[in-house]
């Protein structure tokens, strides 16, 4: 498969993205660049781990996912590339790449220390995604095995993002708001799992919160909670937004009931 994905916090006003794109197909125009997003909230690397791990399963087997949301750029981070059973990852080794490695455990990975296959020998301190990730990723694409392009490194050893785990509890489990998407939805990381087949409701700053199907189960302007298309627990407003109207930011926490409530 021919396919890089690109995910970044790049924005689309500036030409950084395109650049990235020019720098790929210079080094193979048969390359197929597909865009995950470039909003994520800058240097939000929760958001960009959530999005990357939401979309890493629609592609491919061998696509390369490339993700820049780096606010280590040129410090002591290091820059990785990792194989997975069915597909790569290339990007800052920050934690962006955590919620796809819960998933999809990593087989091998490597430092991107071979400056051969960079864009230049001295790339900028501020854009690895053009200099280091781009490059590295056409390369790859292009037959370039992965313990060419570094050191190998301890899979144990790579950074991994806190975010406060899933926990049982006498009448539920609790969790945490892990994303909030362009419509104010607050996606926790209560897997739906957790919730098939029981009545259940959420509570979340102080609100309680009824679990249904669909957003017209509830007026319009009514909280509701409910498994988006992506398997999590989330809290939404019926055409509005959740995030202004409760309140309720990343990383707070969210409880999900089991018991019948009185909805």
């Amino acid at each position: 498969m021919s396919q890089i994905t690109l995910l970044s916090d790049f924005g689309d006003r500036d030409v950084y993205v395109g650049v990235m794109k020019g720098v790929i197909a210079q080094i193979n125009p048969k390359l197929t660049v597909i865009d995950l997003t470039h909003q994520i909230p800058p240097q939000n690397i929760a958001a960009a781990r959530f999005c990357l791990m939401n979309a890493y399963g629609y592609f491919p087997k061998g696509t390369v996912h490339v993700a820049v949301v780096d606010p280590g750029v040129g410090g002591i981070r290091r820059a990785i590339a990792l194989q997975l059973a069915d597909g790569f990852l290339v990007g800052p080794d920050n934690g962006i790449f955590s919620g796809v490695l819960s998933q999809s455990p990593a087989i091998a990975a490597v430092e991107l220390t071979n400056s051969q296959y960079w864009r230049t020998q001295q790339p900028s301190k501020t854009f690895h995604g053009r200099d280091i990730f781009a490059p590295v990723a056409a390369h790859l694409k292009s037959g370039v095995s992965l313990k060419e392009l570094g050191r190998e490194i301890d899979l144990a050893k790579l950074i991994k993002l806190n975010l406060a785990e899933c926990s049982l509890t006498q009448t539920g489990v609790t969790g945490c708001i892990q994303y909030i998407d362009h419509f104010g939805n607050l996606v926790s990381n209560i897997s739906a799992s957790y919730v098939e087949g029981k009545t259940w409701y959420v509570k979340a700053a102080g609100l309680t919160i009824p679990g249904c199907e669909t957003y017209a189960d509830v007026q319009i302007g009514d909280a509701i909670a409910l498994i988006g298309s992506h398997g999590w627990v989330e809290i939404a407003i019926n055409s509005g937004n959740a995030q202004l109207q409760l309140h309720i930011q990343l990383g707070d926490k969210v409880e999900v009931c089991f018991e019948r409530s009185r909805f």
